[in-house]
């Protein structure tokens, strides 16, 4: 049955129609993204020659700087507590999620945010507790959402997928306060197309149906966003430089197979054509094949060998240096990554080449935060937990390569002026659960040392107290009875 509303801005088969379209219009930039990411760029193109052979120098040539570019930043990006509005670790907050493993699969959140340039958390019930909150990943290939233009507020949300078990396309609508569900008919794989006659909406339980979380349960998670842009891909920016640094080494290549060494040339010499038994072509014959023991001589008066001047490549590969500075500059990646002439360098010169890589590190955080906050709160509304998570604080690893000992002192000296232990721990990047270990057990230590410095005390006053006579004792110590 075809769909019936869809042509009502704001139903259900409006949004899976218009965001279908949108998600089908994003897939060449996610297939660029992503190869770029893997290391599988376009090939880099060099005389035009359609032999296999060829196309497998061709790819010997690609070097995979956009990885490294996306994943510098996910290494710095790791969650290691949550805490509430007055700094306390937060217990329900991280048992949620602890038990949707976001301990362990947070890194692929960000990898796919950044290579992919989204990535969403879905919140729901679990299938099997409806007062526990499920937390999943989605990929942006299957996902995506639209946003109240004036108040950045989720319209909507969508993810599509195939079911290869059914052999169908299924879909599912999110709303701020239901969810509906399409099937199409059975079908190869292939392209979505988004048609009202494609989709059909499921009835009964199976179709969907109110819910109470206040909002689209899917959480967009993109990477640097811009005022009024689509996020792009961490690496975009720099996919030009990582194009041109795999034409540089095509080009070395090239010169190192053919150029790098002298090349003979012969004058004089009359060749002869033989024909091929099989393909009846006429193909010249070549004695002259190079080898430590081949000694090349012609029968022909006139004929002169010589050789062509050995090819440098010394240019190309300092230009093949500068590409790649150029790549980790403008993608403000560490400059350490690619060391190159930078030997024996203190921890100071990699904080001083670390500045700008931590700033969009701490960016990503404070955008990623809020995301995390707000999923947080949609697992509270299902776990039936009343409070609010806007003022709640998702604590990061600290981004920045400290010294140990540079840390250490810098805690002694707040300690010295006065810093409570919570704040130093906080400051040293400990987690709000370290955090509150770490002070209890410290009180717990000075309440046992100074219940051992009073029995002390006690054990010495009591030990210089002078001891009394016994009562009904006489001075001297004689007899007062009678004859």
């Amino acid at each position: 049955m075809a769909l019936e509303e869809h042509e009502s801005v704001g139903t259900p088969d409006w949004w899976l129609l218009r965001l279908g379209r949108r998600l089908t219009d994003r897939q060449p930039n996610l297939r660029v993204w992503w190869d770029y990411y893997r290391g599988e760029p376009p090939l880099p193109q060099g005389p035009k020659k359609e032999s296999e052979a060829y196309r497998d120098f061709q790819r010997k040539a690609r070097s995979n700087f956009c990885l490294e570019v996306a994943d510098s930043s996910v290494n710095r990006l790791r969650v290691i507590g949550i805490a509430d509005g007055e700094g306390r670790p937060d217990t329900e907050a991280w048992r949620w999620w602890q038990a949707n493993r976001l301990d362990a699969r947070q890194a692929v959140l960000w990898r796919t945010a950044l290579a992919l340039s989204e990535a969403y958390l879905m919140v729901g019930p679990h299938p099997r507790d409806e007062r526990r909150p499920l937390i999943t990943l989605e990929h942006p290939r299957e996902t995506i959402v639209e946003h109240d233009p004036a108040t950045g507020e989720r319209l909507a949300a969508l993810k599509a997928w195939y079911d290869d078990v059914a052999g169908v396309a299924r879909a599912t609508v999110y709303l701020p306060d239901q969810l509906v569900r399409y099937e199409t008919s059975s079908r190869g794989r292939g392209p979505m197309r988004w048609g009202p006659k494609i989709w059909t909406r499921l009835q009964g339980p199976d179709g969907g149906g109110p819910h109470q979380l206040g909002s689209v349960p899917v959480v967009p998670f993109a990477c640097r966003p811009f005022l009024g842009e689509d996020p792009v891909a961490e690496f975009d920016n720099v996919i030009d430089i990582q194009d041109r640094i795999n034409l540089g080494v095509l080009n070395r290549m090239t010169i190192e197979r053919y150029s790098a060494f002298r090349q003979r040339w012969i004058r004089g010499h009359k060749f002869r054509k033989v024909t091929d038994p099989e393909t009846g072509l006429q193909t010249v014959e070549q004695p002259f094949k190079p080898g430590p023991g081949a000694v090349w001589a012609s029968e022909f008066e006139n004929a002169q060998f010589g050789d062509f001047q050995q090819s440098q490549i010394d240019d190309l590969l300092r230009a093949h240096e500068t590409d790649i500075r150029d790549l980790l500059i403008i993608s403000r990646t560490p400059a350490y990554t690619y060391a190159g002439n930078l030997v024996n360098i203190s921890p100071d010169t990699i904080e001083a080449l670390d500045v700008s890589h931590v700033a969009k590190v701490e960016e990503h955080q404070a955008n990623f935060g809020e995301g995390l906050e707000e999923t947080l709160g949609m697992a509270a509304r299902i776990a039936g937990v009343e409070r609010d998570f806007t003022a709640a604080e998702v604590r990061w690893r600290n981004p920045r390569l400290i010294n140990p000992a540079v840390a250490a002192d810098a805690a002694t000296k707040k300690k010295a002026i006065g810093y409570p232990l919570a704040v130093i721990a906080e400051d040293m990047g400990e987690s709000p659960q370290r955090v509150q270990r770490i002070v209890s057990e410290a009180a717990a230590d000075q309440l046992a040392g100074a219940q051992a410095l009073q029995m002390a005390a006690d054990a010495t006053a009591q030990a210089q107290t002078p001891a009394r006579p016994p009562v009904g004792a006489t001075g001297d110590g004689g007899d007062d009875g009678g004859a």
